[in-house]
């Protein structure tokens, strides 16, 4: 049988999603609590990694096992009681067999969170930017991005893909008071990619690059020329959509 799993967790304490030799992660806590509730080996996949410190909120991955878990809302309380504090199962659904959360979706959607004053309730999951930001100058910006599919230059230099491609489907800063969110949505993302065009937006809101100096480092396909990424600790991965509805929007529950 194979089983997808939504789920959120806080990055806060982990080394991100993919498993590593001696280092905690998402994905082998999961194992982990998986192995204990079904007696056998078990490893989840998961719809892509997310750097460490990095959140997610209806985050999916799937699993193969050789028990058919009749009762999935019992089961999800057992694994939630296996699971740390900082991840929380919400959902368990028997999927096809050839269901894939990674190559299955269609695209993912990302926020970043930024306050311009101190805000003690906000620190652990917003950057804190004393200067003032023009918003207007960032999302003109941003716009530019949804006309280009090479996107090199936020990438992380020693990576391996296949493709620099990326189709960015939305760009949007929102604003409320002090209180910034960039979302952005794509098919794909290439690692640090998110972290490193809110560092180059920023770099325009502060007045330090024009609209057009990031279009040229869009252009240019050089890390170098766009700005540092920013702390990870404020990024979410919001959610993932698939062609077809898998869980229930309505309620945490099955």
């Amino acid at each position: 049988m194979r089983y997808a799993l939504q789920l959120s967790y806080l990055g806060t304490n982990y080394h991100g999603w993919q498993k590593q030799v001696d280092k905690a992660t998402v994905q082998s806590k999961i194992n982990t609590a998986l192995q204990i509730a079904l007696q056998e080996s078990v490893d989840v996949v998961g719809a892509g990694r997310t750097d460490a410190g990095v959140h997610a909120m209806g985050y999916v991955a799937h699993f193969d096992s050789e028990t058919c878990i009749i009762d999935k809302n019992q089961f999800v309380y057992k694994l939630n009681n296996l699971l740390p504090a900082d991840i929380a199962i919400q959902q368990l659904k028997t999927v096809t067999k050839d269901f894939h959360a990674r190559f299955d979706a269609i695209s993912r959607t990302y926020e970043y969170s930024i306050v311009q004053h101190k805000e003690p309730f906000r620190i652990d999951k917003s950057y804190f930017i004393k200067n003032r930001l023009d918003v207007k100058a960032m999302q003109n910006a941003a716009n530019l991005l949804l006309n280009h599919k090479n996107f090199k230059s936020f990438s992380k230099v020693k990576t391996d893909v296949y493709t620099f491609d990326c189709e960015i489907k939305k760009a949007q800063w929102k604003q409320k008071q002090q209180h910034l969110v960039f979302e952005i949505t794509a098919n794909r993302f290439l690692r640090n990619m998110v972290r490193a065009i809110v560092g180059t937006l920023v770099e325009v809101g502060l007045h330090k690059i024009s609209t057009q100096d990031f279009e040229d480092i869009i252009l240019a396909q050089n890390r170098s020329m766009a700005g540092k990424s920013v702390p990870a600790h404020a990024l979410i991965l919001k959610k993932i959509d698939y062609p077809e509805l898998i869980f229930d929007t309505t309620n945490d529950g099955e």
